[in-house]
């Protein structure tokens, strides 16, 4: 067998166009599913699920490329920085 990587990010975001939970929840569900289907990574709100503008995201891919790994991940967070909607509070990248 060969080589397994994973790397995965967790993010703790600000969500400007957010009043409710409704507005959150609409809001990260365009962003997750848009992702999930572009990178076929696994991603998931993971903390703040009450709060009505913050976030926390982790997300996970798996590969046996590294290069591909880093590209991916790379892609996705230029996805959020670039996203006017959100502001990445704080980034951790892991990688096993």
């Amino acid at each position: 067998m060969g080589d397994i990587m994973i790397t995965a990010c967790q993010l703790e975001i600000y969500i400007y166009d957010s009043n409710c939970l409704k507005d959150k929840r609409r809001i990260l569900k365009s962003i997750i599913d848009k992702l999930k289907n572009k990178y076929n990574i696994s991603i998931a709100e993971t903390y703040y699920n009450e709060k009505w503008n913050r976030s926390v995201i982790t997300l996970a891919a798996v590969s046996n490329s590294n290069y591909h790994l880093e590209k991916t991940i790379t892609n996705v967070l230029k996805t959020f920085e670039n996203d006017s909607r959100i502001e990445v509070l704080k980034k951790e990248i892991f990688r096993y």
